[in-house]
């Protein structure tokens, strides 16, 4: 029998394998991203949100927002995985022209994408819109006898996403409603695309989130499947809007830019593909 922690470790590795590959198949893309928040990614795919890849448009799916819409291959091999309209041959189309895996996720060209990303911090306010809605149609359309709307929102936000002006505005709000059915993953890896986000950025982004009445948590090791479980759970759990900041690396595994500017917008190259793949244990050939 394989042990949980063997197959998580299995299902993440997976996740960040394709993320290289086809990004650099693409030789356009974002890996450090997908690398990084592989293990959020798997935890709440596998642990926590409700969908059926057969039926895309049930009404009371939890929704996934991928603010941080340059991290497209992730979202992407997500939907592959869990059994969506999203071959194989697909992501290797990536970034390709009239291929369902555009550079940045489209409401409507992709099965499972709900929102259109890509300006930071627009992905983060469709969120908060997406839970006002289940608001309203909750309390238009439960009864006492039968809860007919009951869903989450989920996001994955990032640093980018944080520093925005619409982001903030978004916040606040979500705070003054008590929009209990949102669930913010904040990636904390601490880079931009221009470099250490220490530059640039130096708030402490939980106590303005406390200031705006949400519900807030740290989770020092963001590859942490049990530890990122614990935090979503407890976040569910809340009456209050959550965000929970994950401290993860970019390029996680990358031998020469994990933690580097340089995992952010660029494929990593064939080389530093092959060494992380060593670095894993994973297989070579064939890509």
């Amino acid at each position: 029998m394989t042990d949980s922690k063997d197959l998580d470790q299995l299902c993440i590795d997976t996740i960040r394998a394709l993320a290289m590959d086809i990004v650099q198949k693409a030789n356009s893309g974002h890996p450090g991203l997908p690398m990084g928040a592989s293990g959020i990614a798997h935890v709440l795919w596998s642990r926590h949100m409700r969908y059926n890849p057969r039926n895309e448009h049930w009404p009371n799916r939890d929704r996934f927002v991928l603010s941080a819409g340059h991290g497209s291959a992730l979202l992407y091999i997500m939907l592959h995985l869990t059994g969506y309209d999203l071959p194989m041959e697909e992501l290797q189309r990536f970034r390709q022209l009239h291929s369902k895996t555009p550079g940045h996720p489209e409401y409507r060209d992709t099965p499972g994408v709900e929102v259109t990303t890509g300006p930071l911090g627009q992905g983060f306010g469709n969120g908060v819109g997406m839970a006002i809605a289940e608001r309203i149609q909750a309390a238009r359309y439960n009864t006492p006898e039968h809860t007919i709307i009951d869903h989450r929102i989920y996001a994955l936000v990032s640093d980018g996403d944080i520093m925005e002006g619409v982001q903030s505005e978004a916040a606040s709000l979500a705070g003054h409603l008590q929009l209990g059915k949102l669930v913010y993953l904040y990636d904390d890896n601490h880079i931009t695309l221009d470099g250490p986000a220490e530059d640039s950025f130096s708030e402490d982004v939980l106590k303005r989130y406390d200031a705006y009445g949400w519900h807030t948590q740290r989770v020092e090791d963001g590859h942490d499947p049990a530890a990122v479980d614990a935090a979503i759970t407890e976040a569910e759990n809340d009456p209050r809007p959550s965000i929970i900041a994950c401290r993860t690396h970019i390029g996680w595994g990358s031998p020469n830019k994990q933690d580097t500017a340089k995992a952010h917008g660029s494929p990593l190259g064939e080389e530093e593909v092959r060494l992380t793949k060593q670095a894993m244990g994973w297989p070579l050939e064939p890509p």
